[in-house]
């Protein structure tokens, strides 16, 4: 099988198409033949070096997503069969023609849905749904305020927000980026081109004076003492991403009046019994509302793996709405 491998940290161009023999699967694990997978920060972290992979994925391969069929079957393996179709998240191992993954991790693409659309989801879908639903307890009629809201994993929660009932404030540093927002449900947007970034005042002028109930942080940095000040009394801060940087001054009054709530997560690093808990609960939950039409992948363009380096320079200069799909030919 063909693989995309590190062959040092560094950029993009260090890269390299390589031929390595096809895994097999053990007890209750898949073979799965890879026919999309989609690029994400994390990837370009781990290219350069910063970022290392699990102890059980191949370290000079990344990719944290795919869909493609099943081609072989584990020992006590009854929950999919030979050439089901099926998408996930993985440690690691997605930029590659076959990868193996456990069972209960893998999902079932909904029907009719084309392998390059399911590649887009398992990332941005289950991060949203698990920073949102099941630690940030999103209820209907809240107001949530989105940070890089035209990103993959923030036009995900947009759309979920809006399929739960409640209202998105969303910011951004592009302009046209957020001229895209509406589409996802998104009642207001502010842009950030400032430093420090400014937005309070556009989320209280947004819910009469009171602030928003819940945020999804993609950004950290000097976001997050502007998003404490953008909260309501007893709000919630979920912090995913950082690529504002990993240290901030902040106000700790704020955290103590307010009553707030900050929750830092990753899904990578989390134990085999916690990942298969999250696709079981995005398995009821979810995948039904893609079924309904009440959640869409967004999808910023699909390019053959030939193409990977390119894409990713795409991405790393932030010219991107939603997700860069990659498709094996």
């Amino acid at each position: 099988m063909k693989v995309q491998r590190i062959t040092q940290p560094g950029g993009p161009e260090v890269l390299a198409l390589e031929e390595r023999p096809e895994p097999e699967p053990g007890p209750g694990e898949l073979r799965v033949r890879v026919r999309a997978s989609a690029l994400n920060r994390a990837d370009l972290l781990q290219i350069r070096g910063f970022y290392p992979p699990p102890q059980d994925v191949p370290a000079d391969v990344p990719g944290l997503e795919y869909a493609g069929e099943v081609e072989a079957v584990g020992p006590r393996t009854r929950r999919f069969k030979v050439g089901d179709r099926v998408m996930g998240l993985v440690g690691g191992g997605a930029w590659a023609e076959s990868l193996i993954t456990h069972e209960r991790e893998a999902l079932p693409m909904p029907e009719g849905m084309s392998f390059t659309d399911a590649a887009a989801l398992p990332e941005a879908y289950l991060t949203a749904y698990d920073a949102l639903v099941l630690q940030g307890e999103l209820r209907p009629g809240e107001t949530v305020l989105i940070h890089a809201v035209a990103s993959g994993v923030g036009s995900a929660a947009a759309q979920l927000c809006s399929a739960s009932g409640a209202r998105v404030v969303g910011t951004g540093r592009s302009a046209a980026k957020l001229a895209r927002a509406s589409e996802w449900g998104v009642a207001r947007t502010v842009l950030c081109d400032s430093s420090p970034p400014a937005f309070a005042d556009a989320v209280r002028a947004e819910t009469g004076g009171r602030g928003a109930d819940l945020c999804l942080d993609l950004v950290g940095g000097d976001y997050v003492p502007e998003t404490l000040n953008a909260l309501a009394p007893r709000g919630r801060v979920i912090l995913v991403g950082l690529v504002a940087g990993t240290s901030t001054e902040l106000n700790l009054g704020t955290v103590l009046v307010k009553r707030l709530r900050v929750t830092g997560t990753v899904l990578r690093s989390r134990p085999l019994e916690e990942k298969i808990a999250l696709s079981q609960s995005a398995e009821r939950h979810l995948l039904p509302l893609f079924l309904s039409g009440a959640l869409k992948p967004v999808v910023d363009a699909v390019v053959p793996m030939s193409q990977l380096r390119q894409a990713l320079e795409r991405m790393e200069r932030n010219d991107s709405v939603g997700k860069l799909v990659v498709r094996w030919e």
